[in-house]
């Protein structure tokens, strides 16, 4: 089976980067760009130079105004945050929330392992369920998509401002970070802003159809899975499925807006349907908006 989940994820990449790489795109390499430049020397500043780059500090001894130089950083860590909660799994069979964030951070990871990239992972619920540090390699990726493939969650909770705090102390040097999960929690965004200010940070928020148009089924159960509880529904009330589709737009464009403000890459993927195109779009946007110039923060 395991063997399975890899061809799917060899499949699905080669298609990648074939769409990526085509027209006038440029080499896959762009797509891990932006985490992968290290400082390296200063010069004087040149006319056309970007200002973001001057280093005040030195410039201000009197001896002139200095630009810093930076370098590909050959090291970049690709870091893969996974929501596995129990809200993760909705979805129809091997179309479960949790399978197409799997699937994922599988395919991008046979990605980065491909670029020279370091990949590490964080499956979190309320805990941390798996931790993998960074390592490059193709073996190291290959048993990270492994303990991906065979991870069951022990928590059925989510907490995603604790998982947030994991990584910003494991990960000591800008990294390019995947954050995967439906957000369906509170209090993280002060969590997500840190991440985003001292990361290059991309938010893949997963979410099933039914989560925006419920059909209507009649009167029936519902459990949560992370409350352990039941209740009883009328899917039939057209309020009922208004207010549970305004609960998922308000979550959303919030979570999108928090990600714009800071500088953060956002995606949305409906586990419905084929999430492969909206992995091309996001890498051909992020080609022309990421700046090869590090923040400043």
């Amino acid at each position: 089976m395991f063997e399975q989940f890899l061809g799917k994820l060899r499949k699905y990449e080669i298609r990648m980067r074939k769409a990526v790489t085509s027209e006038r795109y440029g080499n896959f390499h762009s797509v891990f760009k932006g985490s992968g430049l290290e400082f390296d020397d200063l010069r004087l500043y040149q006319y056309g130079d970007d200002v973001r780059a001057i280093d005040w500090n030195t410039s201000a001894k009197g001896h002139g105004t200095f630009v810093k130089i930076f370098k590909e950083d050959k090291e970049q860590t690709a870091f893969f945050m996974l929501d596995v909660s129990a809200s993760q799994q909705v979805g129809e069979i091997k179309k479960l929330k949790i399978d197409v964030g799997k699937e994922i951070c599988g395919v991008l990871t046979l990605s980065a392992i491909q670029e020279a990239s370091r990949v590490g992972l964080l499956c979190f619920s309320d805990r941390n369920e798996r931790y993998i540090r960074p390592s490059d390699g193709m073996k190291h990726g290959y048993g990270l998509i492994s303990e991906l493939y065979k991870l069951v969650p022990e928590s059925t909770q989510t907490n995603i401002a604790d998982a947030i705090l994991i990584a910003l102390n494991v990960l000591r040097r800008r990294s390019l970070i995947f954050l995967i999960s439906d957000f369906i929690d509170n209090n993280y965004q002060h969590n997500l802003k840190a991440l985003a200010r001292k990361h290059d940070l991309i938010v893949i928020h997963l979410y099933d159809s039914r989560e925006v148009n419920l059909p209507g089924l009649g009167i029936i159960p519902l459990y949560d899975a992370e409350k352990k509880s039941t209740v009883w529904v009328n899917t039939s009330s057209k309020q009922y499925r208004q207010e549970m589709a305004s609960r998922f737009g308000k979550r959303s464009s919030e979570l999108q807006r928090l990600c714009h403000q800071n500088r953060a890459d956002y995606i949305s993927i409906n586990t419905q349907e084929d999430y492969v195109p909206a992995l091309i779009h996001l890498f051909k946007v992020r080609r022309y908006t990421k700046s090869a110039a590090p923040s400043n923060g």
